[in-house]
């Protein structure tokens, strides 16, 4: 395992136990078994480096097993209620990486994700590409539509659902996807 997976591994394990707004640069160090200095070689941001680290390898991760959590016979509408819902399940429901969003942590992560959110952008971009222009070529997206502009707009919808969801059921939020946000991808 290379240096700096040990230092997000110690720092995502830092954020779920102490929190985000009570983590520090030392805890970090010590949980990977390392002085600062060593911490700092590898990250010179700091904490909201490690922040943002964290942040992109768990979207990582979720785009990774992506394809396995969607069915293989669907409609682009059905993906793309599926994706979203997915989504909100895990930033709401994966302990490590709600840890970034939990109200203490909220204006630390949302500063580092802010200001790297092309980043993030652009992972989710790399990665839906290939199924985006698969489903643009067989017809099943709208044609003007761009891949960057699609992850954007859907970054956003699932950012607003995950951390400020109204009172509404599973079945609801899926009606409300399928009314409002289909539309603006599906022809």
């Amino acid at each position: 395992m290379s240096p700096q997976e040990k230092i997000i591994d110690a720092a995502e394990e830092c954020f779920a136990r102490f929190g985000v707004a009570k983590t520090t640069v030392e805890d970090v160090a010590h949980a990977a078994g390392m002085s600062r200095a060593t911490l700092y070689r590898n990250f010179s941001g700091g904490r909201d480096e490690l922040i943002l680290a964290v942040f992109l390898r768990d979207v990582g991760r979720f785009l990774d097993r992506m394809g396995e959590r969607l069915p293989q016979e669907f409609t682009p509408a059905e993906a793309v209620v599926a994706g979203v819902m997915d989504a909100v399940e895990f930033v709401q429901g994966e302990p490590r990486f709600a840890a970034l969003f939990v109200p203490e942590a909220v204006g630390h992560t949302h500063k580092v994700v802010s200001a790297a959110s092309q980043r993030a952008l652009d992972l989710c971009a790399a990665r839906v590409e290939p199924y985006f222009a698969a489903a643009q070529q067989a017809g099943l997206l709208r044609p003007e539509l761009d891949v960057a502009g699609t992850v954007e707009f859907l970054f956003r919808m699932i950012a607003s659902l995950s951390l400020a969801p109204l009172v509404r059921d599973d079945e609801e939020t899926r009606r409300f996807l399928r009314l409002y946000v289909v539309p603006a991808l599906v022809p």
